[in-house]
């Protein structure tokens, strides 16, 4: 899994991450997506790494400036950081 991170030029409020959380569903199976107004940004978990062009390409009607893209891999999580057994019962 990857984690990509989109700084976004131009989102104001609620309204305009959620157009931007449509369009990336839209473009890309992904498995998480969420965007900030106030950090400027969008975060996209996904199967692949998404390629600029690719985001960029997806989010060129919303109205957006896409400032940077940018993947690293991601891992899961779980409820106790994937551990489990040991420790007291």
């Amino acid at each position: 899994m990857f984690k990509t991170t989109v700084k976004i030029d131009g989102m104001m409020c609620g309204h305009c991450e959620a157009h931007v959380n449509d369009a990336i569903r839209a473009a890309f199976n992904v498995d998480k997506v969420n965007s900030s107004h106030s950090e400027g940004q969008t975060t996209i978990v996904a199967e692949e790494a998404l390629s600029e062009d690719a985001v960029k390409a997806a989010l060129a009607e919303t109205g957006y400036t896409v400032l940077g893209v940018e993947s690293e891999p991601y891992e899961k999580k779980g409820l106790f950081g994937g551990a489990f057994g040991g420790g007291a019962r």
